[in-house]
């Protein structure tokens, strides 16, 4: 359990330091508005990014409520 629990924050504390930081959901709803269609890709990078990072609080909130 500690060993994923330890995968777990260092996964987490690689994505806010990355070329393309994980934003959060705040962010991603400013960026839509602003851009009107433009950097699609950007916006799919960060959006994959903010996914991964969702699903790994989950799972990290699951095990320690265990």
């Amino acid at each position: 359990m500690k060993n994923v629990n330890t995968f777990i924050e260092v996964e987490l504390a690689k994505l806010g330091r990355g070329i393309v930081a994980t934003p959060d959901e705040d962010y991603l709803d400013r960026f839509t508005d602003a851009n009107h269609g433009s950097n699609d890709f950007l916006l799919m990078q960060m959006s994959k990014q903010y996914g991964y990072k969702l699903a790994l609080l989950a799972m990290r909130d699951q095990l320690n409520t265990k």
